[in-house]
């Protein structure tokens, strides 16, 4: 079954497009040498991906067992947080605009003032205002 693969790298003490300079040929000879049929690198604000194409799932395999791959894989720039390898399309894939902002919540949102007595007005007791006295109407 043919399907992508995808090596995601973060940032962290060194730049992740440092690590693709250093490792992109490696891995890109792995992969074709163990039957890639297409791959892509992406560039992100947060680090790169590298989106790999096999034909079978045997060949993924053997491409992410390889020394080379494992050397590559160890030395992402944040060994604990910097790495997700996966099936699929990685990065943003299809994702045609950025995500919009969500609304503000917890300590951010402003609190509305608590429910307190409404002020009643008794309206059969008011008297007319006296712009309407000297404008010449009558009183009630």
């Amino acid at each position: 079954m043919a399907g992508w693969w995808s090596i995601e790298v973060f940032h962290g003490e060194s730049s992740a497009r440092l690590w693709q300079d250093i490792y992109s040929n490696a891995l890109i000879e792995a992969a074709v040498t163990h039957g890639a049929t297409s791959w892509e690198w992406h560039e992100h604000r947060w680090g790169v991906v590298l989106e790999v194409e096999f034909a079978e799932d045997i060949q993924w395999e053997g491409f992410r067992g390889l020394p080379v791959v494992q050397a590559a894989l160890d030395a992402v720039p944040d060994p604990v947080n910097g790495l997700l390898v996966y099936r699929g399309r990685g990065g943003g894939a299809g994702a045609t605009s950025g995500r919009r902002p969500r609304p503000t919540a917890g300590a951010g949102a402003m609190a509305l003032p608590e429910p307190g007595d409404e002020p009643m007005v008794d309206l059969t007791s008011a008297e007319p205002p006296d712009v309407l006295l000297s404008a010449g109407y009558p009183a009630p």
